[in-house]
């Protein structure tokens, strides 16, 4: 077994790469299950040996990479707490929040070469019940938007101001009408333990969203 401390930059990089990877997936996944653009706009993929669907759209897919560009350092620098995906109604009040907290381990033990395959086997169970989780949630009204937001450490906020990853794509903090919800559903969805990062998957939902 090998053991690696948080200061080991390339496993930091491995565990961001994957992660974000499928925080990509995952929310081309939640656009297309809440049905916040056309299915239209989506095409069937594989990923994770399961079919998923991946906006068509250059614009949107563009937004979408550009904020896991700025997102993946936070992940590297285990300075990630919450990557959220917020649907806002037409008045951009929250009406589901789509919680991903992250959270990783100071050592990182690898027992073996079949660490990353049983980590994508996890990860694949995500992306399944992502695909149903419109069983258990309420429709949303029309004309809803997203957003993604991130919450970091204390110290990571203070430096992120003076970091910008992407030109004309800066860090804002995030209105307070997009970060809560009144008395919302909790709906937790899936859990993941690993030697390399724990991950657990829930959705807030607004109780009244007409």
């Amino acid at each position: 077994m090998t053991t690696l401390t948080r200061q080991d930059i390339n496993f930091g990089q491995v565990v961001a790469d994957i992660l974000c990877e499928f925080l990509e997936v995952a929310i081309h996944l939640i656009l297309y299950v809440r049905e916040v653009y056309p299915s239209g706009i989506f095409q069937k993929r594989k990923k994770y040996n399961v079919p998923v669907q991946m906006s068509c759209h250059p614009e949107l897919n563009q937004y979408i990479q550009d904020t896991l560009h700025c997102v993946k350092p936070l992940i590297e620098k285990n300075d990630a707490e919450k990557v959220v995906v917020v649907i806002m109604d037409k008045e951009h009040h929250p009406v589901e929040r789509f919680v991903f907290e992250i959270s990783q381990p100071t050592l990182l033990s690898i027992s073996s070469d079949t660490l990353l395959s049983h980590v994508e086997q996890l990860l694949r169970a995500f992306i399944l019940k992502i695909s149903v989780c419109d069983a258990v949630l309420n429709s949303n009204p029309p004309g809803c938007s997203f957003t993604v937001l991130v919450h970091t450490r204390d110290a990571a906020t203070r430096n992120m101001e003076k970091v910008q990853v992407i030109k004309d794509f800066p860090w804002i903090v995030a209105d307070e009408q997009e970060v809560h919800m009144q008395e919302p559903r909790l709906i937790p969805l899936k859990t993941m333990t690993s030697d390399i990062v724990k991950m657990q998957l829930y959705v807030e939902e607004r109780a009244q969203k007409t």
